[in-house]
């Protein structure tokens, strides 16, 4: 198999990472204020230089361990103009951004439209000031900063998070509807590399979910736990309804998926999708964040396979996440290991910063962040190696290292 023949290929959460997208953190992350860091799905402001020295680091560790690492900032540039699509690219991204007026829309286009398509790329993603946009204001939209908006168009700062605006699986993807309008623009990179980067384009990809879809999911929620089995978060920013319909999708295109079990989580910012309380580390283990369960050790969990007829489901409902997971693996022996060694105040606290949100580059290989020292241990004496970087600032985005990734390509297992 080659990255050529394949360009996605996932089939596991743990089969040797060959391919990964990332975001390098940009001018977006500086863009952030404290007013604004809210509503932008922010708790703090990272410092731009240490967030980028500590996402070069990840980036080397991967490449250190063999992964070839493609840049999304770099990709969409280039699909833009391998499509000749930069207008219509720019049209599509400013009809999404609230833009107050007729007269700042040209004037934004305008701005966008005089700078080569990398710039441009990266003054979306940054945002667009008022004050860097020449217009002659005629309206009173024009004239006042209204909300104290010092912006045309809203930096993205979550980009480097590139999991949540898709998910490769088997050998096609969903782009996604994000929960947030805040988020719902990044999609457009994906969607536009997906359609005119000659890494992509004519490969006849399948496209499971559309980001015009009317129901949110988020790529932090899709788990390809095998080539059978998803597991998707019913949580704070994917819907029931979304996963019904992908699983219906994936039935329907004969896709080697016989079963999806949907999860249902708290619908909490701590754990705002799936990956942030449970990620596959091995063929048999697990990590889990005790605070997903219900007193009694159970979560409720619905076993999702293909209906009689075409376009139907049937629906089982299981609170044993353990025993359920050792049915859809087929394995006799499978672990859940608590994040924080399940201690009442290191469980919450690693949580926090994400100490079960792992990305596994080989089966038992995990690379994690370096703050979460109480999980990392456990994980060792599990036997599972663990390769820490430092997370400073990388953390305040409240995503770990399998938040940090997209997956492209995967070997079988």
């Amino acid at each position: 198999m080659t990255n050529e023949q394949y360009p996605i290929h996932i089939y596991s959460e743990i089969g040797q990472l060959e391919t990964v997208l990332l975001k390098r953190p940009g001018r977006e992350v500086e863009n952030l204020t404290p007013e604004t860091m809210d509503r932008l799905l922010f708790d703090d402001i990272p410092h731009l230089a240490v967030i980028q020295r500590e996402h070069d680091a990840f980036a080397q560790v991967l490449r250190d361990n063999g992964v070839e690492v493609v840049y999304l900032e770099k990709l969409a540039a280039e699909a833009i103009d391998a499509g000749e699509v930069k207008e219509a690219f720019l049209k599509e991204m400013m009809d999404e951004s609230n833009i107050p007026s007729a007269a700042a829309y040209e004037a934004v286009k305008d701005y966008l439209l005089g700078m080569e398509t990398q710039e441009m790329v990266d003054a979306i993603m940054a945002g667009v000031r008022r004050k860097d946009v020449s217009l002659e204001a005629a309206h009173l939209a024009d004239m006042v900063e209204e909300d104290d908006s010092l912006f045309y168009m809203d930096p993205m700062p979550n980009l480097y998070f590139t999991r949540d605006p898709g998910a490769s699986i088997g050998k096609g993807l969903t782009i996604n509807q994000m929960k947030f309008e805040e988020r719902r623009r990044e999609s457009m990179f994906l969607e536009v590399i997906m359609e005119h980067h000659p890494r992509f384009a004519g490969h006849d990809i399948p496209i499971w979910r559309s980001r015009n879809e009317k129901t949110s999911i988020e790529g932090g929620d899709e788990l390809v736990l095998s080539p059978k089995v998803l597991a998707i978060g019913i949580s704070q920013r994917t819907k029931a309804q979304a996963i019904e319909e992908l699983a219906i999708a994936l039935f329907k295109h004969h896709t080697s998926f016989e079963k999806i079990l949907a999860i249902k989580i708290p619908n909490v910012r701590a754990m705002m999708h799936l990956d942030t309380v449970f990620t596959m580390i091995d063929y048999n283990k697990f990590t889990i964040h005790p605070g997903i369960l219900h007193l009694d050790g159970s979560i409720d969990t619905y076993i999702l396979k293909r209906g009689e007829a075409e376009d139907t489901i049937r629906i089982t409902k299981r609170t044993d996440l353990q025993g359920v997971l050792k049915d859809a693996l087929e394995v006799e022996e499978l672990e859940l290991i608590p994040c924080g060694g399940g201690d009442e105040i290191a469980a919450p606290r690693e949580q926090w910063n994400d100490g079960s949100n792992t990305l596994a580059i080989s089966p038992g290989v995990v690379v994690t962040y370096d703050r979460n020292y109480v999980t990392n241990q456990l994980l060792r004496e599990k036997g599972v190696k663990v390769i820490e970087i430092e997370s400073s600032e990388l953390s305040r985005g409240r995503g770990g290292p399998r938040c940090m990734s997209m997956p492209l390509v995967r070997k079988e297992l």
